[in-house]
């Protein structure tokens, strides 16, 4: 490898080479490296190229004395620019407009770093500017003058810390995390929807909880429900019309559910989610609905306020729902002119498809007024944090997000994992990731936003993979090989913790999987919480003893696991083990030692419970359990009252573990033909949770423990 392509690699921010599960630095393949700086626009092919692309960066980088963006914290108001030859001695002064008070203010700043740069026959002076006025939290417009030239660019000014439990008035508390979903009720359709997580939210606020948990709400493949993985959305921007509650919507009446009332009985029967019935009856009965509402004041005011960006979106639903079955390849398979949004074939498509692209903006107008109005009723209940949502790292590739600006995003690559503790083949999502120059260009503005829509009536949001913040492992689409792509973690970082408090909203990140060093330091120093699980609770970098309650981390929120892990029934007996090997992701060697591994587990699980002092007193440990021959009875409510007991800021309780649910919510690695992901009722009716005696147990010693650990 040439010390050209290193230097190039190095200054995109591909990652020559990485370490998993602690091993020695693994090296990428000069031909991948190459392929990557193509994909971000750098051609690599041969030693002449690697020149120029070279020369194009440093000058990409420098042609400006101003950039587009700057994001930075609030007690280090610093950031650079970029002189010439020719303005190196001219004078330079800043003034800054908040969006609050509109009118420019001069500022009074210092140099506090001059250093020279050279490349090729250009000189380049850079100098770091330090604002000596205090300045609040927010977005700036920036202009700067040097000389006789006037540069204009966005301040972000950050707060050292995003919003905490303190800022809340709270110390530690307690909830619940859902997959929606999953919600079994007497009166849904076949799937949990946003009335059922307001009265599941009543209870939950009764018995002292202050979060409830989701999984993603982001919009759906309408033509695909089938396609149900809520990590794998057209837009995070937009929520799911699945969701809805039909019955709720302006216009139902008795009439309407008794012509549909067979239907909705048979969903409801379904031992699984019957996603394309339940999507489609839900979709005929709104559109009947929508005929009756088009013209509502409400529905005109919700368009109003979207403006562009919905109606962007529901014209991509639109034309995909036209040609999805037409072609095959998604958004890349249509006509040129729609695939490239060439203004006149877009205009033509759009005047013969009218109602069906008001349609797909009314059901974003119910979706939003229901979720709303669940937001209020939870605010009203008194829960100090309110709904926790939940943020997918990325999105399909096949998007809406990715056809509206392509431009915004890496290509020919897709976000994965390499292998860890948890997935120990690796990952490979194919979610499109965002090109980390072409973000800083757009002012970051398709982060901001999906950072404010997804923070929408949530006083707290989990970013799956944190780590993205940093960087991503990108795997080829063509192949099975990867490595990581950077980002500017800093300005990545400022814009997050701004955004938690202009959203009033705390930062949760999941952190499950190869960190890097020095990377949970560095969050929560920006005051994001880590997400823990029970199993990755343990000594020996995690293939020890379990840790007792004392040894929790202090600013976390902390479960038994996640969708993508056993509940602790499942686990106990090792059913997923058997799951795997019948689906010969594992074989017959790998089967016994991982069953040989779990009896060595759960007595390690038993040992740090009872060494704990958590067995529920009424029902205290009978027995040594061997070769999992039974579930010890009160064994959820100890694990429970354990998590209680730890120093971590916010205990998660799943459903399925205080039901003693042994089906796996979602199985990586598998796809519906194998696995019926994202599909699992819960076993008990939302109606019937109070006389659960099994919920309630575990519901009342995770209470008493929160309790007593604040006395």
């Amino acid at each position: 490898m040439t010390d050209d392509l290193m230097k190039l690699c190095d200054d995109l921010g591909i990652a020559r080479s990485y370490s998993i599960l602690g091993c020695a630095d693994i090296s990428v393949q000069e031909n991948l490296l190459k392929n990557f700086c193509k994909s971000l626009g750098f051609q690599a092919s041969n030693d002449e190229e690697i020149k120029k692309s070279l020369q194009q960066l440093q000058e990409q980088k420098y042609q400006n004395a101003v950039a587009p963006f700057y994001a930075i914290w609030q007690n280090n108001l610093e950031f650079e620019i970029y002189l010439k030859d020719f303005e190196v001695s001219d004078e330079i002064s800043i003034r800054l407009a908040s969006e609050k008070k509109k009118n420019f203010q001069k500022q009074n700043f210092e140099v506090v770093l001059t250093q020279e740069k050279k490349f090729s026959d250009t000189s380049i002076q850079v100098k770091r500017l330090r604002i000596q006025n205090t300045l609040p939290i927010g977005y700036y417009r920036m202009e700067l003058t040097i000389g006789k030239k006037v540069y204009f660019s966005t301040l972000a000014v950050a707060p050292q810390k995003c919003l905490s439990l303190e800022d809340k008035g709270i110390d530690k508390t307690w909830g619940f995390a859902l997959q929606l979903y999953s919600l079994k009720s007497r009166r849904n359709w076949g799937i949990g929807d946003f009335t059922d997580l307001k009265n599941f939210a009543a209870v939950a606020a009764k018995y002292g909880a202050d979060v409830i948990g989701l999984n993603p709400l982001n919009t759906p493949f309408h033509d695909f429900p089938e396609n149900a993985s809520p990590y794998a959305s057209i837009s995070r921007l937009f929520l799911n019309p699945i969701y809805i509650d039909v019955e709720q919507t302006q216009g139902f009446d008795d009439e309407l559910k008794k012509k549909y009332e067979k239907r909705i009985e048979a969903l409801q029967k379904t031992h699984l989610i019957d996603y394309t019935n339940v999507y489609n009856l839900k979709i005929e009965v709104l559109y009947e609905l929508f005929k009756k509402q088009k013209s509502s004041k409400a529905f005109a005011a919700y368009l109003k306020e979207k403006g562009e960006i919905l109606y962007q979106f529901a014209v991509y639903q639109a034309i995909y729902h036209n040609y999805c079955h037409k072609v095959w390849g998604g958004w890349m398979a249509w006509p040129e002119g729609l695939k490239s949004q060439n203004p006149m074939d877009m205009l033509i498509f759009e005047q013969a498809h009218q109602d069906e692209i008001t349609f797909f903006e009314f059901l974003q107008f119910e979706a939003n007024r229901q979720f709303e109005k669940v937001s209020q009723n939870i605010q009203s209940l008194g829960m100090k944090i309110g709904l926790y949502r939940d943020l997918p790292v990325g999105v399909s590739k096949d998007s809406a997000e990715v056809w509206a600006k392509q431009y915004n995003y890496v290509q020919k690559f897709g976000a994965g994992a390499p292998p860890d503790a948890f997935f120990t083949s690796g990952q490979k999502w194919g979610l499109a990731a965002f090109h980390p120059w072409h973000l800083k260009e757009q002012a970051y503005q398709p982060f901001i936003e999906i950072l404010c829509a997804n923070m929408k009536c949530a006083g707290a949001l989990r970013m799956d993979h944190v780590m993205s913040l940093m960087r991503l492992f990108m795997i080829e689409d063509e192949g099975g090989d990867g490595t990581y792509l950077y980002y500017n973690f800093d300005e990545m970082l400022a814009i997050t913790a701004l955004e938690s408090h202009l959203n009033k909203c705390m930062i949760v990140g999941e952190s499950i999987g190869n960190v890097p060093n020095g990377f949970i330091e560095k969050i929560h120093d920006a005051g994001i919480y880590s997400m823990s699980v029970l199993w990755g609770e343990r000594f020996d970098c995690g293939m020890g003893d379990f840790k007792g309650p004392t040894f929790y981390p202090s600013n976390a929120f902390v479960s038994i696991g996640t969708h993508d892990m056993p509940p602790l029934k499942m686990w106990w007996f090792g059913y997923e083990i058997e799951l795997k090997f019948k689906l010969k992701m594992i074989d017959e060697s790998e089967r016994q030692r991982l069953y040989k591994e779990r009896e060595q587990d759960r007595w390690k699980l038993l040992k740090v419970l009872d060494q704990s002092g958590v067995w529920p007193q009424d029902n205290l440990r009978q027995g040594d359990y061997l070769y999992g021959e039974n579930y010890p009875q009160g064994l959820d409510e100890a694990v429970h009252r354990l998590l209680g007991l730890s120093n971590s800021a916010v205990v998660i309780m799943q459903p399925e573990d205080a039901m003693h649910v042994d089906e796996l919510q979602n199985l990586p690695g598998t796809d519906r033909d194998k696995y019926p992901n994202w599909r699992h009722k819960l076993p008990v009716f939302l109606e019937d949770l109070e006389q659960n005696e099994t919920f309630m147990r575990n519901v009342k010693a995770l209470q008493t423990a929160r309790r007593d650990k604040e006395k």
